[in-house]
């Protein structure tokens, strides 16, 4: 998915347009997600970008997008561009030697 999101409109107003616009990212979040793995992959990765525009995108984790979208509103911006893309992945195995310190 890469939209440029608008949160102007005639008749609709901010906090109920943002609303909207969060609840399409989590329809598609979750869209991507019920598709069919590939073998070998564990789950599916989000490559995401936010950011004014198009060319101002920065590189931010899924987790985020909520919390950026509300900043827009707060500073009353009229649109913001959003990035995201499904990859799969494999989950690697959580080294447990590393953590361990050497102070005994």
């Amino acid at each position: 998915m890469k939209k440029t999101f608008e949160l102007t409109h005639p008749k609709i107003k901010l906090a109920r347009r943002v609303d909207a616009v969060k609840h399409e990212l989590k329809k598609y979040l979750k869209r991507e997600r019920n598709k069919t793995l590939p073998i070998g992959a564990d789950y599916w990765d989000f490559d995401c970008k936010f950011g004014n525009t198009e060319a101002e995108a920065e590189p931010v984790h899924v987790s985020q997008l909520n919390k950026l979208i509300d900043k827009t509103q707060e500073e009353n911006l009229t649109s913001f561009y959003v990035e995201i893309l499904a990859k799969p992945a494999v989950r690697r195995a959580h080294d447990s030697s590393d953590d361990e310190s050497e102070d005994y």
